[in-house]
């Protein structure tokens, strides 16, 4: 069984230290990829040098709109040529935001990058993750007009009404759901879940946050996690033996860092309520990011150019060479 973990942020400086534990374990687990997207200027070369060290790992950049104040009067060209230097890139995190923190930002400044962001991903024919909170009117309006978008843009830790969506879809918006699916109530999150076409859903986990809620007790913690250490009496293990004792309830405090190899309680929790088997939708939501994540210059594509390069030389070969996998 593959995933692939379409919005996270590994370069985050809560876990960047760990990030080669973080995805060894998560690629052990299944997960084969990760679209790990930046926030600002300060993070895209952090971006771009997991991109190149990590086989699995898909680079995006992006100003996200918490980080739109501190752009400089560069950031424009800095963005593209971050997508000169790096055609493996796609576009993210960007978005809209009128929530709590969102409030703090200007939200016609917001727009603006927002927009240019957009446009810039429609002209290179490449997918946009865009964050969205308390602004789907706004990011409706705009994305209408303009888009559609042929390359796709990702609705990340979806959480907009299931009347929106066909709406989005027509655009070509595929969305993503991950631990923040768990704050909906099941009603309202199983209707929109099944509005929305079976080949634009994407898995996530949005990590380090997010973190889903266990009904199992198996979730996976980030080795150091500052809100788990052993002084504060939340020590992993100690979790883990609580959470058994309890019948899988957990009681985490609300700073908990999400693991990447935890998008499997995502899947399934999303499997349930789509009333699907967990293979039926890893194999689903693969095969959807694996076509989103195919523009030109991707690493999906490269991959799949040198598979087929060495399948055509392994069967014109006399001798035969077993494989490493």
């Amino acid at each position: 069984m593959k995933l692939f973990d379409a919005h996270c942020h590994l370069q985050d400086p809560r876990i960047i230290s760990k990030a080669p534990q973080l995805i060894s374990s998560a690629v052990a687990s299944g997960v084969s990829a990760f679209a790990v997207n930046g926030v600002s200027e300060k993070d895209w070369n952090l971006v771009k040098e997991m991109g190149v060290k990590y086989p699995s790992v898909v680079p995006c950049f992006g100003i996200h709109p918490w980080y739109v104040a501190e752009r400089s009067p560069q950031w424009f060209e800095t963005l593209k040529s971050m997508f000169e230097t790096t055609p493996t890139a796609a576009v993210g995190e960007i978005g809209l935001d009128k929530g709590s923190k969102g409030r703090e930002i200007d939200f016609s400044d917001q727009v603006g990058v927002f927009r240019r962001q957009l446009e810039l991903a429609k002209e290179l024919n490449k997918p946009a993750s865009i964050h969205c909170v308390r602004a789907f009117g706004d990011l409706l309006e705009i994305t209408k007009s303009v888009g559609p978008f042929p390359a796709g843009v990702i609705l990340h830790s979806y959480l907009g009404a299931a009347e929106m969506v066909p709406e989005f879809a027509k655009l070509g918006a595929y969305f993503s759901f991950s631990g923040f699916l768990m704050s909906m109530s099941e009603k309202k999150a199983k209707k929109m879940l099944k509005a929305v076409p079976s080949d634009r859903i994407l898995l996530e986990t949005d990590s380090p946050d997010a973190l889903p809620k266990s009904e199992s007790g198996t979730l996976y913690f980030v080795q150091g996690d500052p809100s788990l250490l052993p002084e504060k009496g939340n020590s992993s293990q100690d979790l883990e033996s609580n959470a058994s004792s309890s019948g899988g309830s957990m009681k985490l405090p609300k700073e908990t860092l999400n693991h990447p190899a935890n998008i499997h309680t995502v899947l399934g929790y999303v499997a349930r309520l789509l009333d699907m088997n967990n293979e039926e939708l890893a194999e689903l939501s693969y095969t959807n990011a694996v076509r989103l994540f195919s523009y030109s210059g991707s690493k999906l594509l490269l991959e799949r150019s040198a598979a087929d390069v060495s399948g055509h030389t392994q069967n014109h070969s006399t001798t035969h060479v077993p494989s490493s996998s």
